[in-house]
């Protein structure tokens, strides 16, 4: 199984304060365009199919019926939901898949009303009748669920198997009814514990080290050091490819809203007359907002990306470390390296006490989690002290709480991806402002991590990636 899915008797009940979160469960190889529209949901088909093999039961398998809820359904054509599921059940892994050959392999479902299960049997697929959106439905212990029933025959009422999965943000998928059985390391394993920042800034006092030391030490408990350094290289190396791959590719975006891709002719503009740009002493963000935008378009058309710690928010982490490596003296590999785990001890954080996902929260949890993980990252390597990480990590949430998630048509590009742009640049900001000062501020980021918890939980669901509220549904006609 993989190591970002848990099993729980009811999301509700789970103590995700006492798992560990590192490095490698928030920065994980996936595709748009988006990581719990659809990186959750191919996850929680491989998850089912893993239940039928293990259960003895995928070689009877004659029909799979598949339910998607609350926002799954609502903005789940637009999130490529459907095609998840659909590469999902073929036996596809969103580390592995190749988003050429996505849509060859949809044309056989859909044009032959087939599906090879688990790429080994072919079963008939009808998709009006074998996947279903129930709209006004949300289930239980989280916005965006899904259900999958396997029967013997098309025929057959009683199903071999029926499972549902909670798809709970940046491709981390719980699954419903296991008996509580925790499937994630427990925080208690590793050297360094820790459930809040004032935990963690106590960590790196008493050890006289930096937060990204505290992150490596912890991650040391599951990997070797060689295979760490080769995983972040591994995070990185995709990153630059994503940025690299968006300034070459030209045209429109899918989806129906007929918006072109802004990188290529921005990275044109930029790199054609780099004299006449350095007359402009804000140039540098010109740049900021391009790896960012790359990053999101690439996303957006379902191109291989890095959850940072999400999909819709992907672009930010990338952006403000392509500043990082390519504008400032200090940047090596080993920086590189800590920027994640510091970024990643960060994320931890919200993920533990708050949420990441925008179904649950809004975009605050999306971009603003981003954000706050860039700009505390960058605080570090920068040369900051821990107490100027823990500011510029809250200084980053504190200008994006109560950011809404309302992308028009379902889709992961507007508002989303200028909000990445933004958030990059604000990143960046949020580390000057705390490298100026000596770390001492008025809000901590603890508190500001619970006022986003409850800020989500005020907000109406038709702002939580619903598409019901908000720039969604107000666009004026021109």
């Amino acid at each position: 199984m993989s190591a970002n899915t848990t099993d729980v008797a009811n999301p509700s009940e789970t103590s995700p304060e006492q798992a560990f979160v590192g490095v490698f469960d928030l920065f994980k190889v996936g595709i748009g365009p988006s990581s719990s529209h659809s990186v959750g949901p191919m996850r929680a088909a491989e998850m089912f199919l893993a239940s039928l093999r293990e259960q003895g039961k995928l070689d009877a398998v004659g029909r799979v019926e598949v339910d998607l809820y609350g926002s799954l359904a609502l903005t789940g054509i637009g999130h490529a939901t459907d095609i998840a599921v659909l590469m999902g059940l073929q036996g596809e892994v969103p580390d592995q898949i190749d988003p050429e050959t996505v849509a060859c392999k949809l044309e056989g479902v859909r044009g032959h009303n087939q599906l090879k299960l688990a790429g080994e049997k072919t079963i008939p697929f009808f998709e009006k009748d074998d996947l279903l959106f129930h709209r006004r439905t949300f289930l239980e212990g989280h916005p965006n669920a899904l259900r999958f029933h396997a029967f013997a025959s098309r025929e057959s009422e009683q199903p071999l198997l029926s499972e549902t999965y909670f798809s709970i943000g940046g491709g981390f998928v719980i699954r419903e009814g296991s008996a509580g059985r925790q499937i994630a390391q427990p925080m208690s394993a590793v050297p360094f514990p820790f459930n809040s920042a004032a935990e963690l800034l106590q960590l790196a006092a008493d050890n006289n080290c930096p937060i990204s030391q505290i992150a490596w030490e912890n991650e040391k408990t599951f990997r070797s050091e060689v295979e760490i350094r080769e995983g972040l290289q591994r995070i990185w190396e995709v990153m630059q490819s994503c940025v690299e791959r968006g300034c070459r590719q030209e045209g429109i975006l899918p989806g129906g809203l007929n918006i072109r891709r802004r990188a290529p002719s921005l990275y044109q503009t930029l790199s054609g007359r780099p004299e006449a740009n350095m007359r402009d002493p804000l140039n540098i963000l010109d740049w900021v907002d391009l790896y960012a935008i790359a990053v999101n378009e690439e996303n957006a058309a379902g191109g291989r990306v890095v959850t940072a710690p999400t999909n819709g928010a992907a672009g930010i982490i990338p952006a403000v470390l392509c500043y990082f490596d390519r504008f400032c003296p200090e940047s090596t590999t080993d920086k590189i390296h800590q920027f994640l785990l510091t970024a990643a001890a960060i994320g931890a954080l919200y993920k533990k006490n708050a949420s990441i996902s925008g179904a649950e929260v809004g975009c605050q949890g999306e971009v603003g989690v981003a954000c706050s993980m860039a700009a505390g990252a960058l605080t570090e390597v920068r040369g900051g002290t821990p107490r100027q990480v823990e500011e510029a990590a809250e200084i980053g949430m504190e200008h994006n709480l109560g950011l809404t998630c309302d992308p028009i048509k379902g889709l992961v590009q507007v508002p989303c991806i200028e909000r990445n742009a933004m958030g990059a640049v604000k990143a960046i900001n949020a580390c000057r402002l705390a490298l100026r000062g000596d770390g001492s501020h008025f809000v901590s980021l603890d508190r500001v991590i619970r006022v986003m918890k409850r800020t989500g939980a005020d907000m109406s669901s038709r702002y939580k990636e619903t598409s019901r509220g908000g720039l969604a549904v107000n666009i004026s006609e021109c």
